[in-house]
This record gives structure tokens, C-alpha cells and sequence, in this order.
């Protein structure tokens, strides 16, 4: 990376070129920039990554094949319904 020599000598020539007035806000529109850049990254991250993750999910099973054909039986025949006893009408008795 860079030494504190390195930095000393940028931040001189910095001084010298810039001024003391115009340097502090250069700086702060520098830093500005920055974050600018920083949350442009993120969010470009952020972005691809919910992408990938709705690439990414898991597909329904498939349905299940069908049945084989199969013959159906003959229908049970109907039981008659049972029959109801029959009372014996009397006359005179209702």
C-alpha cells in the first residue's frame, strides 16, 4: 500500500496545488464520491444476488406419472332395499 512518506508528499503537493481554502472542500466531494461509488457497488451486489437466488429455487417435482389403465370391474349389482314389514290394517283402528 502506501507509505507515510508517500502520503505526506500527496498531501503536500495536494496543499500546494488546491490552496488551503479550495482543499477541505475537495475533500468532502471526495468523500461524497466515494460513498457514491460504495453504495452503487452494494446495491449492484445486492441486485445480482437476488437474481442468482430466483435462479436458484428449487422447481416443483413433477407430477406424477398416470396410472396405468385399469379395467374396471363389473358394477356389484343393487341389493333390493329391504323391505319394510307391513302392519296389518284392522278396521276400526286408524
Amino acid at each position: 500500500m502506501f507509505s507515510v512518506p508517500d502520503i505526506a508528499v500527496v498531501s503536500v503537493l495536494a496543499l500546494l496545488l488546491f490552496g488551503p481554502d479550495r482543499l477541505p472542500s475537495l475533500m468532502r466531494q471526495a468523500g461524497r464520491v466515494m460513498r457514491d461509488i460504495q453504495n452503487t457497488s452494494a446495491s449492484f451486489v445486492s441486485e445480482m444476488e437476488r437474481a442468482a437466488d430466483v435462479n436458484e429455487r428449487p422447481s416443483p417435482p413433477p407430477a406424477p406419472p398416470p396410472l396405468a389403465a385399469v379395467p374396471a370391474a363389473a358394477p356389484e349389482p343393487e341389493a333390493p332395499p329391504p323391505e319394510l314389514p307391513v302392519e296389518p290394517h284392522l278396521p276400526g283402528i286408524s
